[in-house]
Parts: structure tokens; C-alpha cells; sequence
């Protein structure tokens, strides 16, 4: 079977980084050299190749596949994690990010909802407006400057970074995959909003689960408390989001439903948190910061928040100005694809200004701030490696069809039982390309086929919500990337670099695995459960 063969690079990767303990960039290169092999000698034989590339040379296909990867590293998800690790490194050489530690911790005493503000609301919020890294990064920054350990943040980070990736930068994987299953191509505001729902539909329980989870490993010791933080948290999550992509579509759902979140804590706080156990808050001085010392010290992660949120697409016509500017579009030979990058549209320059300026206003110099960002990139450069690799391999993986013949193999193998693994397909193309939009681009129309297959094309009610058979099946591949972050050997870089961990890659691995492996199977219960049984 060719999705044997197929599967080789995923495993491999795995191996190399649970069970051998090679550090993230060693495993990521030796990863990338055998998927090379493969592509070379392996898939002609097999046959797999995609039929647009029946007749260009298999030597072109890698080389430029493997370009293309490099390409995509840098712009933007390299340029995105060096520029959220500049701005936390300049609030540590400001001092400022004591300021914000003690105001995040006079927010609440109680670790467990200071963590779970942190992850699941801040995250959230990075998540819908920038995705990319930055709900890992920025967070898991800020958790070290209040003194949790590094290899607590780096995993809580990554299991609160979930549910908001199918909705990360402005909807960004939820559109792709309306469009994907379309039939003209291009998703109507009908099927945006129905494609959308389903996702908040088929991700319900986790909504309660995930913040009761980062609650537990926070403090296990509170499990009623946590119980009742995650139902009063989650409800207001879930009605949000869900009202957001009914009503509005995929843009907004990640971002409101988040600040919806942060309010509901914050309520939380002031109505039932007391101060009536020490050893389970966080102890700091109690003090009192005029507004033009917050406005300082919040001015970096602020002018991040406006610079991101004024490009996106909630501001239209700034958006389609920066989207139309400075494009880069470069033809890549014998694949055919053409990589398109924005400099003035992407995440990573929102960044990089709202730290700079928000650094000059901190007190730092023009020459010190570039010190600081030479600095960063130096510390960063086997982060730089490991991720350069990963999305060569993924490309390389896709555009040789080793990726869609390990979906289809799996579509062969489930048969009637399919819809319950659905959720793993979408987990699979997350784990290699590192993206939810690359996940549902590879995999949504094989979901739709598969729907088609199985006779799943009428109308249906799915938890109460009249919808298409094949748009709930698609949905479960959106729903199901979202647990595939938690293995994503590009997320975990992301989070290694933000802690320092360099070299831990596999460990936090083995702790996010448990998680990933429920995260899918609670999906696949949702939606076989949408389509048999409620």
C-alpha cells in the first residue's frame, strides 16, 4: 500500500523527536533529506504524483517544491515569531513587562484564571486577528515574566491555542474551506456562515473541556472551582462564537468570542474570588499605576493589537489598500504555483512596528532597538532551521501527492466508518504543513469526495441546525486541524523558541500527545454523532 510508504516522513519525524530525543532542528533536517529520497526514487515508482505534474522531471518537482517551502518558512511565519519574541524581549530590556506582570496578577490572584485570561482570552485574540504563532509566542512570553516555569507554558500555550485556529487571522481556514467545497469555487455568505457553524457546532464540548483542562493543569486541587470557571467561561464562549459565525460568518467568531471570554473571567473575579487561600494565588505587591504608566508599559502588545486589527479584514478598505501594495509574486518553475507575499498586508510588519514604536516610546533608542533585533534573530537561527525544513517537507510532501495519498488511504481503509476519522485527515495536514489553511487547502475537497462516496449530500440537521451533509463532513476537516496543532512540529518550534527550550521539541511533544489524540477522538464522536445519531 502506497500510503505506507507515504506516511514514512510523518513517522519518522515523530520517532526521531519522542523516541530518539533529537533536538527539533536535527530531527527537522534529517526529516527533510529522507523525504527528499522519497520524492526522488520512492513516488515515481508508486505513481502518486498528481497529474498536473505527470510530465515535469521529479528532480524540478523537489527542487521547487522544496523553494517553496523555504519561501513560506520566512514569509511570514519566521518573520512573525522573530518579531513577537523582539517585542517581548524589548518589554524584559524596558522593565516594562514588570508593570504588566503586576497588573495582570492584580487582575486576579488566582493562578488557575490568570492562566486561562492569558491563554484562552489573550491567545484567542491574537489567534483571530494575526494566527501564525503569535497566540503561542506572545503568551508563553508573558507566563515566563510572571514566573511559571518554561515547560508549563510552552504545553498550556499550545493546548489553549485549539479551538481559535479554525477561526485564526479573521477566519482565514474556515473561509478556505468554504471555498474548497463550494461548487462555483467561491463560498456564497450562505455557505461561509454554514461551513462556519459547523465548526462551532462539532468543536461544543471542547469549548468547556480545553479551559477546564489549562485550569487543571494549573491547580488540580480546585476541581469544583475549575468545573464551574470552564462552564461559566465556556457558555459565553460558545454563544459568541457561535452567534458570530450564524450570523456574521468566519471572521469574527476567534476574536469576539475570546473578548467575550476575557469579560466573563474578569465578572468571575470580582463576584466569587476571595483571597482566602495564599498558596493558591499569586503573591506581588499590591500597587497603583497612573494611566500614562500603563499607557507606556502596555504600548508595545497595544500598538500590536491596533496595527493587526486596523489591516485586517474587520477595517476593509485599509485592508484591501495593504493587500494590493508592495506584492511580491514570484513563479516558481516546473510546479506551476506562485508564491505571493504582502510586506505590507502580513502579521509580521504589524508586529514589528507596534514594537519598535512602542519601544521608542519605552524609552529605547533606534540603535538599540536594532542591537536587540540582531540579537533575537541570532538566538533564533535552529528555530529559523527546524521550521524551514518542516514546510519544505510539507510542500514537498503535497506536491509529490504523498500527503493526499495518505488521505485517501485512510478514506479506503474507514470505509463507512469515515466520518468518525474525519477529523484525523484534517490532524494529519496540520501535523505536516503547520497551518489550518494549508490543512483544509490539501484535504477539503478530498472531504467533500469522500461525503459524495458515502452518500452524504442531502440535507440534514445537525444539533438542531439545518445544513448540507457535505459541508458538516468538510467542517470535521477544519475542526480536526485544530488538534493537530498540538503536535505540529512548527508549533512546537514556536513554543521553544518563545521559552527557550531549544532542544525540548520532542519533550513537549510527548506531553501535548495525550491531548492532541483525545482532542481528535472527541471530534470524531461529535461529528459521527451530528450525522447518525442528534
Amino acid at each position: 500500500m502506497t500510503a505506507l510508504v507515504s506516511v514514512i516522513p510523518i513517522l519518522l519525524l515523530i520517532v526521531l523527536m519522542m523516541g530518539f530525543k533529537v533536538s527539533g532542528y536535527k530531527s527537522a533536517i534529517i526529516t527533510l533529506i529522507v523525504t527528499i529520497l522519497l520524492a526522488l526514487f520512492a513516488v515515481p515508482a508508486m505513481g502518486i504524483i498528481p497529474e498536473k505534474y505527470a510530465e515535469a522531471s521529479i528532480f524540478g518537482i523537489t527542487l521547487w517544491s522544496v523553494v517553496e517551502g523555504f519561501l513560506k518558512a520566512c514569509f511570514p511565519i519566521i518573520l512573525i515569531i522573530i518579531c513577537a519574541i523582539f517585542s517581548y524581549n524589548i518589554l524584559c530590556e524596558t522593565k516594562e513587562i514588570e508593570t504588566i506582570k503586576t497588573q495582570f496578577i492584580q487582575m486576579t490572584s488566582d493562578k488557575g484564571l490568570l492562566v486561562l485570561l492569558l491563554t484562552w482570552g489573550l491567545g484567542g485574540v491574537l489567534e483571530g486577528m494575526a494566527g501564525f504563532g503569535t497566540a503561542v509566542a506572545i503568551p508563553a512570553a508573558i507566563l515566563i515574566g510572571l514566573g511559571f516555569k518554561p515547560m508549563f507554558s510552552a504545553v498550556i500555550c499550545l493546548v489553549a491555542n485549539t479551538v481559535a485556529v479554525g477561526f485564526g487571522a479573521v477566519g482565514l481556514p474556515a473561509t478556505t474551506l468554504a471555498n474548497q467545497v463550494a461548487a462555483s469555487g467561491v463560498a456564497t455568505p450562505e455557505e461561509l456562515c454554514e461551513v462556519a457553524t459547523f465548526i462551532i457546532l462539532q468543536l461544543s464540548l471542547m469549548f468547556y473541556i480545553t479551559p477546564f483542562l489549562i485550569l487543571m493543569m494549573t491547580d488540580k486541587t480546585k476541581i469544583l472551582k475549575n468545573i464551574t470557571i470552564a462552564l461559566f467561561v465556556g457558555t459565553c464562549s460558545i454563544i459568541v462564537q457561535f452567534c458570530c459565525a450564524h450570523f456574521i460568518g468566519p471572521e469574527t467568531p476567534a476574536i469576539l468570542g475570546s473578548v467575550a471570554a476575557i469579560i466573563a473571567m474578569l465578572i468571575y473575579n470580582k463576584l466569587f474570588i476571595r483571597d482566602e487561600n495564599p498558596a493558591d494565588e499569586v503573591i506581588v505587591e499590591k500597587k497603583k499605576f497612573g494611566l500614562a504608566k500603563t499607557l507606556k508599559a502596555w504600548s508595545v502588545y497595544g500598538l500590536i493589537i491596533f496595527f493587526i486589527l486596523i489591516s485586517s479584514k474587520i477595517v476593509p478598505p485599509i485592508n484591501e489598500v495593504l493587500n494590493q501594495t508592495l506584492v511580491t509574486k514570484f513563479d516558481l518553475p516546473v510546479i506551476g504555483n506562485t508564491f505571493k507575499f504582502g510586506w505590507l498586508s502580513n502579521a509580521g510588519l504589524m508586529i514589528f512596528l507596534g514594537a519598535v514604536i512602542g519601544g521608542l516610546i519605552q524609552g529605547m533608542s533606534i540603535g538599540k532597538l536594532l542591537k536587540l533585533l540582531a540579537k533575537t534573530t541570532l538566538n533564533l537561527q535552529k528555530t529559523v532551521v527546524t521550521i524551514c525544513c518542516l514546510v519544505a517537507m510539507a510542500m514537498l510532501m503535497n506536491n509529490t501527492g504523498m500527503t493526499n495519498d495518505i488521505a485517501k488511504g485512510l478514506v479506503l481503509l474507514t470505509g463507512a466508518a469515515f466520518p468518525f476519522f474525519a477529523p484525523l485527515i484534517g490532524s494529519i495536514g496540520t501535523f505536516v504543513t503547520g497551518s489550518a489553511t494549508n490543512a483544509n487547502i490539501l484535504f477539503g475537497k478530498l472531504q467533500a469526495t469522500a461525503a459524495s462516496d458515502l452518500g452524504l449530500v442531502n440535507q440534514g440537521t445537525f444539533f438542531g441546525v439545518t445544513g448540507s451533509e457535505t459541508n458538516w463532513l468538510a467542517a470535521a476537516n477544519c475542526a480536526g486541524s485544530e488538534g493537530g496543532k498540538l503536535l505540529s512540529p512548527q508549533s512546537i518550534a514556536i513554543a521553544t523558541a518563545a521559552c527557550d527550550m531549544e532542544g525540548q521539541d520532542g519533550d513537549i511533544m510527548r506531553k501535548t500527545m495525550p491531548f492532541a489524540i483525545f482532542w481528535i477522538l472527541m471530534n470524531g464522536l461529535m461529528v459521527f454523532l451530528g450525522l447518525h445519531v442528534i
